[in-house]
C-alpha cells in the first residue's frame, strides 16, 4: 500500500513490539537517507518538512518522523484467523482501488511474479 503496510511476522519469543520498533527505525532512517541523497526526487524538501514537522510532536524524534507511533498487531492463534489476515492484506489494494485484482499489486505476496512471495515450506 502507499499509506502503511501490512506484516505477517513469525514471533518465536513474543518480542513483537521489539520487531515493529527495530523494523520501523531502520525503514525510516534509510528511507528518510535515500530521500535526501537523491537529487532527482522532485518532492524531497516538500517530504522532509513534514517528517521535520511531524517530529517536534514526539520526543522521540530527533529530527524526522516517518512512521505514526501507533501498530495494530494481532495474533494469528489459527488456521482460520491466519487465513482470514491474509485474504484480508491481500484484498487491502483491491478495496483501495489501487489494483482491480489482488495479484496485480506489485508488492503483494499474491502476485505470482513478486520478489515477497510467501515461503509456504
Amino acid at each position: 500500500m502507499s499509506s502503511h503496510i501490512h506484516l505477517v511476522v513469525a514471533n518465536d519469543e513474543s518480542n513483537l513490539p521489539a520487531i515493529i520498533r527495530d523494523l520501523k527505525s531502520y525503514t525510516a532512517k534509510r528511507i528518510i537517507q535515500m530521500i535526501t541523497d537523491n537529487p532527482t526526487e522532485s518532492r524531497r524538501e516538500w517530504m522532509l518538512h513534514l517528517f521535520k514537522y511531524f517530529a517536534k510532536f514526539h520526543n522521540q524524534n530527533s529530527e524526522y518522523q516517518f512512521w505514526q507511533k501507533t501498530n495494530h498487531p494481532i495474533e494469528l492463534y489459527s488456521n482460520g484467523v491466519f487465513d482470514q489476515k491474509v485474504d484480508y492484506i491481500y484484498r487491502n489494494p483491491v478495496e483501495s482501488m489501487t489494483v482491480n485484482d489482488e495479484s496485480a499489486y506489485v508488492y503483494s505476496s499474491a502476485n505470482p511474479d513478486s520478489p515477497f512471495k510467501v515461503d509456504e515450506s
